[in-house]
């Protein structure tokens, strides 16, 4: 029988070990836990680690959950969390925003496309035959939300309902543009970061990010 090196021994050990943690989720328990799991993740995407950070924070997960003494004085370290999360959300939003501004600056030499002085830009879809809202008033309205790369955030139109709100409660891209319209109509809204939801972002949404929105103007209530 040929021998196995040492290397090749923990090699296999190794993917033995990860075939384990990563197999199917039969049990209504598996599926639980992988789901702590999930939450644990969503609660750190913010710090965007690297392959190497991630397996610093999963010693230090390990070392908590199994009653581990930490490797580091809590007292000293664990109020620099905070710190950091900024640190890494304030880089994004300032690499989302450069990336950001470039696109802009292509949506606004789209055919139609006019841009206002607070970056709005606005592109006429279908023109609607029906009123334009004021600001004050409450309106229905399809819409399909995007981020510059395309990927949805929100969409009432992947829902199949429309939505009524107050045009002066929503995002100020929104109670901008949207006056714009006419009953009937539709129209493309690309809101700067400024305009939506800033720095900080929202759920899904990245601090500095542009947004595209697709808009159709059913009625005025």
């Amino acid at each position: 029988m040929r021998r196995v090196s040492i290397a090749a021994a923990l090699t296999l050990s190794l993917c033995a070990t990860l075939t384990a943690a990563q197999g199917t989720l039969d049990t209504d328990e598996q599926k639980t836990l992988y789901a702590l799991g999930v939450a644990v993740g969503t609660n750190i995407q913010q710090f965007a680690l690297s392959a190497a950070e991630f397996s610093i924070v999963e010693s230090g997960i390990r070392d908590s959950a199994l009653g581990s003494e930490p490797r580091v004085d809590m007292e000293t370290y664990g109020p620099l969390i905070q710190a950091l999360a900024n640190s890494r959300s304030a880089a994004r939003s300032t690499a989302e925003k450069q990336a950001s501004a470039a696109f802009l600056t292509q949506m606004a030499q789209e055919a139609g496309a006019e841009q206002s002085a607070s970056g709005v830009i606005y592109i006429p879809m279908t023109v609607g035959t029906g009123s334009s809202p004021a600001a004050t008033d409450t309106v229905r309205v399809h819409y399909h939300g995007t981020l510059r790369d395309g990927t949805v955030f929100d969409s009432s139109v992947q829902r199949g309902e429309p939505i009524s709100f107050p045009l002066n409660g929503v995002i100020p891209c929104w109670t901008e543009a949207v006056q714009k319209m006419m009953v009937g109509g539709k129209s493309k809204l690309v809101c700067p970061s400024e305009t939506a939801y800033g720095d900080t972002g929202q759920g899904p949404i990245p601090g500095g990010a542009a947004l595209v929105f697709e808009v159709e103007l059913l009625g005025i209530e």
